[in-house]
This record gives structure tokens, sequence and C-alpha cells, in this order.
């Protein structure tokens, strides 16, 4: 009876058309790709080659940018470090847990969680537990900046192994032994084994991750190289010292600073060749928010804005997305796309089912990447910090402030947000202000509030930006 089964089985796959018969084969023999996500921090929109930047060198990225996809409107889903992460490790908007968009720790309103109690969520499941789940070795390099109490730690968020630092930001060298600094900004090797590194630490995450290859290339793994380069304190490699002689100040550092970055990068790339990884290892590479013009001296240019806005400098990023064999190499995707994809995306490609996963607000990016799909990815984005908020649907992008009229832009026509056209659609800005409400009555109660002294810093900051902008 089985035999008779099989052969009508069998039967059945040769009458089908050929290319269903071959979409039967190849998913028996799929593997479980290896992902390597390479995050950076504070980096200029323009500040790479492949970005068109004429100063900058980034040769080693630039040739990741022609061996795959180009994401030409990447966005994050937080203007800052923490709440960004907070969104792309979680695959929903972090407020939806109530992770407002506000730095942990900082300087927060005593009414709600303060200092290392701050931090993601226990109940959220992060990437690394659903790729652990199907089978996955796991591991965070350098920057976390989800809590720095223990409960929050990575390797109880799902994470096998960890190198780096618990906080928000820390030096590139060793602080000295004698040193007295809070346990967020030491180096620290898995739980609670706290050894400063030595050298550039921008060097010592890229040979920590060759580590991790090595030692895992026979399985699939995750690496979330989660770099502090460029964030400031404005350390450079004394070797890079040389470098740049036509920049001056934080612009020649920041350039110096990002060609270590490059270099790291360029270094775990190689040692995926070596290894014979290239073609089963997907790729990405992407920053956590636009460029802090004012303390780092990065650019965001042609957008306008800065980290902390959300204008497309505070928002929109760099990215780039390689599997070679699997996605067009030298190609650009233009439809907006969200960190909030990476989990639904590395989720699917592991073989498990981002649908069955409640509360999602990012999309598999595969059958869009690929052409399966021809559909926007996302018709709607949110954006939401205190009390202001942000909503793109379609081309048109509407700003709300609390102490000032909207601000509606086509971002089609105008991504550098030059030409307010409020006044002019009154209409679209009510409707599209009703749809950023609905949203924001969808989401729970912040666990913290900034300091209203500080959210009128930000406000004036913003202000000055404008001022200053030809």
């Amino acid at each position: 009876m089985i035999a008779l089964l099989k052969n009508c089985f069998l039967g059945f796959l040769t009458s089908l058309p050929l290319n269903f018969a071959g979409i039967c084969t190849a998913g028996a023999e799929e593997k479980q790709p290896n992902i390597l996500l390479l995050f950076s921090d504070d980096a200029g929109y323009a500040d790479f080659g492949f970005q068109g930047s004429r100063h900058f060198k980034t040769p080693n990225l630039d040739k990741l940018a022609k061996s795959g996809i180009l994401f030409s409107e990447f966005y994050v889903t937080a203007a800052v470090c923490g709440p960004s992460r907070a969104g792309l490790l979680t695959g929903k908007y972090q407020q939806r847990f109530g992770f407002e968009e506000n730095n942990v720790p900082g300087y927060m309103s005593e009414s709600g969680l303060t200092g290392e109690d701050m931090g993601l969520p226990l109940g959220i499941p992060t990437i690394a537990d659903h790729l652990k789940k199907l089978g996955y070795r796991t591991a965070i390099f350098d920057k976390w900046h989800m809590g720095d109490a223990d409960r929050y730690h990575p390797l109880k968020r799902g994470f096998d192994e960890f190198y780096g630092f618990r906080g928000g930001a820390r030096n590139y060298y060793a602080y000295p032994d004698d040193a007295a600094t809070e346990k967020g900004k030491l180096i620290e090797r898995g739980f609670g084994e706290f050894v400063e590194h030595e050298g550039y630490l921008t060097d010592r995450l890229a040979d920590e991750t060759c580590d991790f290859m090595q030692r895992n290339k026979e399985k699939p793994f995750f690496a979330y190289v989660s770099f502090n380069a460029v964030h400031s304190p404005m350390d450079i490699d004394p070797g890079d010292a040389k470098e740049f002689p036509q920049l001056e100040g934080r612009r020649r550092k920041v350039a110096q600073m990002t060609l270590s970055l490059d270099r790291a990068c360029g270094q775990i790339l190689a040692k995926l060749d070596e290894l014979g990884l290239r073609e089963d290892t997907l790729i990405i590479f992407t920053n956590d928010n636009g460029g802090p013009t004012d303390s780092n001296s990065s650019s965001n240019y042609p957008l306008s804005g800065t980290k902390a806005t959300h204008l497309e400098g505070g928002i929109r990023v760099p990215g780039i997305m390689s599997w070679k064999g699997r996605l067009e190499a030298g190609s650009t995707f233009k439809n907006p796309v969200s960190t909030l994809d990476f989990l639904p995306t590395f989720v699917a490609l592991g073989g498990g089912n981002p649908a069955g996963i409640e509360g999602l607000d990012g999309v598999d990016l595969m059958p869009f990447l690929t052409g399966q799909n021809t559909a926007l990815p996302h018709e709607t984005l949110f954006w939401k910090k205190e009390c202001r908020g942000t909503i793109r649907k379609g081309d048109w992008k509407l700003l709300r402030f609390p102490d000032r009229p909207a601000e509606l832009y086509n971002i089609a026509a105008d991504p550098s947000e030059d030409n307010n056209l409020a006044d002019a659609n009154p209409e679209k800005v009510r409707t599209m202000f009703k749809e950023l409400f609905a949203w924001e009555a969808e989401l729970e109660r912040p666990l913290w509030q900034l300091k209203r002294s500080y959210e009128k810093q930000a406000m004036e900051r913003l202000d000055e930006y404008r001022k200053q902008e030809p």
C-alpha cells in the first residue's frame, strides 16, 4: 500500500509544470542560512562610498553593496540608539510594549522606571529567542543598550554568547584597572566576566566575531555585530591618524573611525569567504539612527534633520542586504522598508513561521526582494517620541509637534523636506492626523518619560538645526 501511494505521488509530481516541481525539490533541500547583521552606531547617511561620499573611504562596504541589494528608503523605528534596537530585536514598534523613544538609562522623570530598571520588558521575545528555537547558535558583539540590570542581560534574552558592554556608549580603549565606572560601560564576556580588552575596540570586535564563526561553521549561526562605532567619544585608531588630511576636527575623526569600522567589516567578510560560507550567509549592513551632526560631525546629506529628530535625516539610514546566488547583485530596492522586517525575514529563512508570532509589525522581505510580491512592504510607517508623532503613508509624511503646526511633505518629490505642503493640503493633514492618533491608541502606556526640561531642549535643538539649514 505504501509503495502504491509513493508511486502515485511521484506520478503526480511528474505531471506538474516544471517550475512547480522544481520548487518542491528546492524546498526539500533548503538549508538554514547563517545570518550576519553588521550594525553601526550614529553614522551619517552620506558617510559611505556606496552612499556617494567623496571623502570617506569604505571599500569593503562598497564591495558588499555591489554584491547585493542597496535600499534607498531604509528606516529605523526610532531616531535614537536604544529604542531603535528595541524595534529591531522584537519586530514590533517598541512603543507597543512601553519602550518609549528615549535611551536607557537616561534623564527620566521619577514617575516611571529610571536607571538600570529601564530595559526591554522580559516578556517580549527577541530575534535571538526565535532563532535559537530554530536551532541557531546566537551571539551579540559590543553594544547591548537594552538595560543594564542583570535580568535584561543578553544571555537571558536568547543569545548564547555575548562580548561587549551593556550600556549605550563607552571608550574605544580599555579603562584603567583603577578607573571607577559603572558596569554598563565595562567590557563583559558572557555573564559577569568583566575583562577589559586590549587595543582598539572596533578591531577587537572583528576578532571576536571571526572566532565565533570559526567555532560554529558547521551549524547555522546568527551574529549580531552591534558596533559602537562611530558613536562618541571620538577615539581613533592611531594607525589612521594621518588619514584624511583634507578634513579637520571632528569631521576628520569621524572619517577615521568610519575607516576603522569598514576595515572591521572587511575582516569579518573575509573570514566568511575563508570558511566557504558566503553562499550560505545572509549579510546585512545598516545603522541605528541618523548621524548626530552636532556631536560627531557626520553628514546626512541630502536629507534634512539629524539624530533625535523625525526628519528623514534622523530615521532614514543606509541599508545593504547581500546573499550570494540568492539576491540580485548590484540592484536597488526603492520602496520603504524597516528594521522591523528583520525578525520575520530571519525567522522565515530559518524555517519558522512569522505569521504565527503575535503582534509583529514587520514583514518577511524575501518575497518583495525576489519579485514574488510586487506590492509595497509597508503602505504606512509610524514614529513617536513623547508628544511628537510622525506617519509616512505612501509618498506622504506628516510630522506632529507639541508646540507648532504640523508639517507635511511629499517624500518622493522632496526627500530633503524643504517644501512644507500642510497649508495646501488641509484634508490630507486631517486624514493622516486621524490615522496617527488611531495607531497611538493601540500603544501601551510608556514605562518611562523624559523629564520635561530635556524634551524642551530637544525641541530647541530642532529649531536651531532648522535655522542652520541652507
